[in-house]
């Protein structure tokens, strides 16, 4: 474990302006900067079938808030591996965690290269705690675990943030399985942040259908909210349960709360 708060791997990589990539599309929904021309049309054709798409965005958006609020301030963890980051927005783990611990550590991976050029925004910390990016895919939780360990103790217990990246992970054993052997590097104590989009809307279902077979991008794979339960297989999954992501532990928001999202999650606790 080391105290630097400025690690970054940067393999040499350019980034592809010509197929869409989920961050940069997420990042577009949001209202964000960071994206092209493709992820923007790419975007646009999923709103056009699916027009809730963007309440998705900002709901799993804020309910990742809540979680790390919850997970720094009520369940005292000070560690945190966020994998599937995405592009660097308002409110980023580290900031929400460090604003109620300062000491808290964060390791944040994703394998978009853009995002690896704006990793500098995220290895921002407070003195007291730190920051580090790594440049992995999920499919690869051996590496993830070994480059994190640089900067998480894993005798400690561990915040570990799958938000919306296992859908990226189309086959649903190895999607178990990648988390099953990233839990069980983890103490007692560790807790599991996960959502990812849900089979319960037919028009959501409809417009990632229609994304995956033209937008090029890597494919995206709703899941029923039974099939996530099963990510928190062996965890105390913590109230209210694995629900759409406005009723988890609900907070005013400024742009509303509609009554249900085709976007799932919870929190677990492992004992």
């Amino acid at each position: 474990m080391t105290d630097s708060t400025e690690r970054a791997q940067r393999p040499a990589m350019e980034i592809d302006t010509t197929i869409p990539h989920s961050a940069r599309i997420w990042n577009y929904l949001l209202g964000g900067k960071d994206h092209y021309a493709v992820d923007r049309m790419a975007g646009d054709k999923v709103c056009e079938v699916f027009p809730g798409m963007v309440d998705i965005t900002r709901h799993s958006r804020a309910f990742t808030g809540r979680v790390v609020r919850h997970l720094a301030g009520e369940a005292g963890i000070r560690q945190f591996l966020d994998i599937g980051t995405g592009l660097p927005t308002v409110d980023n783990t580290h900031e929400i965690a460090q604003r109620v611990a300062p000491e808290s550590r964060i390791v944040y991976v994703d394998n978009d290269p853009l995002v690896l050029a704006h990793a500098q925004a995220l290895l921002t910390s407070t003195r007291e705690g730190s920051t580090s990016y790594l440049h992995a895919d999920v499919r690869d939780p051996a590496l993830i675990l070994a480059e994190a360990a640089e900067t998480l103790d894993f005798d400690q217990p561990v915040g570990l943030m799958l938000m919306g990246i296992l859908g990226l992970v189309s086959d649903y054993d190895e999607a178990r399985a990648v988390t099953r052997e990233l839990l069980d590097a983890l103490p007692p104590g560790s807790y599991l942040g996960y959502n990812d989009g849900s089979t319960t809307d037919p028009a959501y279902v409809e417009a990632i259908r229609r994304f995956n077979a033209n937008s090029g991008a890597v494919p995206y794979t709703p899941r029923t909210p039974e099939q996530m339960a099963a990510f928190f297989e062996g965890l105390e999954l913590l109230e209210p349960g694995i629900v759409s992501l406005p009723h988890w532990r609900p907070e005013a928001l400024p742009f509303g709360e509609p009554p249900e999202i085709a976007c799932y999650g919870g929190v677990g606790r492992k004992g």
